[in-house]
């Protein structure tokens, strides 16, 4: 009898520790979607909607749905961030385009201030002169104070265009300031970027004769996930690839998007080490994936099949292209 009020204690304190970790994920998730920092309402808004139906699927306790949970939440929290990423980008070019605008403003006003104020001194001067001269003498007292007035107006001009400029100046440092605190509470990284095809082509016919190494990568399946889910599930897979690849090469690699479902790398290391890496990507970058479509997680796959070239003194570079079309275009 004693050994089964035991046991019953025992569950008892495993199902109150159970609910009390299930409060304490769910009210996490909250928090995630309370405090998640405001961009766009299209970003923001969805975000937070995304987190309230996860969180209203956990709390159903059931163990597929805590399971799933774990992969779906950490897609929602990588989604925003690259979301809020490119928000980012889009804010460092909007300050870089209205920095430039407002200098151009800066620099026209000081060269208009500069002509229209020796323009005016010299008018100045000649009035003052007429006022002297004996023809002038009846009307003297009339220019005089018309001299004072355009010397006034001249004196108000600059200090207007002091405070114009006084403005642009702290409208400048405000945008700084915004972009500097988005970028520190959001602790952003930015989204791998890859070379293009021309910028690639141009790297191997100008790379020295035996110093190239590349790594082929052909994966297929990037068109089969726009098909079977849509065009954003197709692109957070290729960022999501790009990512793992680069993780999966040395540092000093140079990353390009041959074409879609074609990537290249090219490589410092001798054609051994080469060989080694591109069994480590294949091992590691074919399988499932795990992307968002409207909040939910879904599991797109890649194929992918990877080949290494490296040039010999004396191979020509349109060679060493015809072979990487071959394997990752077939043109």
């Amino acid at each position: 009898m004693s050994s089964i009020q035991n046991s019953l204690t025992d569950l008892e304190r495993c199902q109150a520790a159970r609910d009390m970790l299930l409060d304490c994920y769910l009210t996490a998730i909250g928090n995630m979607a309370h405090y998640a920092i405001d961009l766009d309402d299209e970003i923001t808004v969805p975000h937070r909607q995304y987190l309230t139906v996860l969180a209203e699927e956990v709390a159903s306790a059931q163990p597929e749905a805590l399971a799933e949970s774990r992969a779906r939440l950490r897609a929602l929290l990588r989604g925003y961030r690259d979301k809020a990423a490119k928000y980012l980008g889009t804010l460092r070019e909007e300050l870089a385009g209205t920095a430039s605008a407002l200098q151009e403003i800066l620099d026209h006003l000081a060269q208009t201030d500069s002509d229209n104020e020796a323009q005016l001194r010299t008018e100045l001067g000649r009035l003052r002169e007429i006022s002297g001269s004996p023809e002038g003498r009846a009307v003297r007292a009339a220019i005089l104070a018309a001299a004072d007035s355009i010397e006034q107006s001249i004196e108000q001009i600059r200090q207007q265009h002091q405070l114009m400029v006084s403005q642009f100046l702290v409208e400048i440092r405000m945008l700084h300031r915004r972009i500097d605190l988005l970028e520190t509470a959001a602790s952003l990284d930015d989204l791998t970027k890859l070379f293009k095809r021309d910028e690639i082509e141009r790297q191997i016919r100008s790379a020295s004769e035996g110093d190239l190494c590349l790594l082929l990568v052909r994966a297929s399946g990037f068109r089969q996930a726009e098909r079977q889910f849509d065009r954003e599930v197709a692109t957070e897979l290729a960022a999501a690839f790009s990512k793992r690849l680069r993780n999966s090469l040395p540092p000093s690699a140079i990353l390009g998007r041959w074409s879609e479902e074609g990537f290249i790398a090219m490589l410092s290391v001798e054609k051994p080490e080469a060989m080694a890496g591109a069994k480590r990507v294949a091992e590691r970058l074919s399988g499932e994936y795990a992307c968002l479509q409207r909040g939910k997680t879904v599991h797109p796959s890649l194929n992918v099949g990877v080949a290494v070239v490296d040039n010999q003194p004396g191979d020509p570079p349109e060679w060493t292209l015809t072979r990487i079309k071959e394997f990752l275009t077939g043109d």
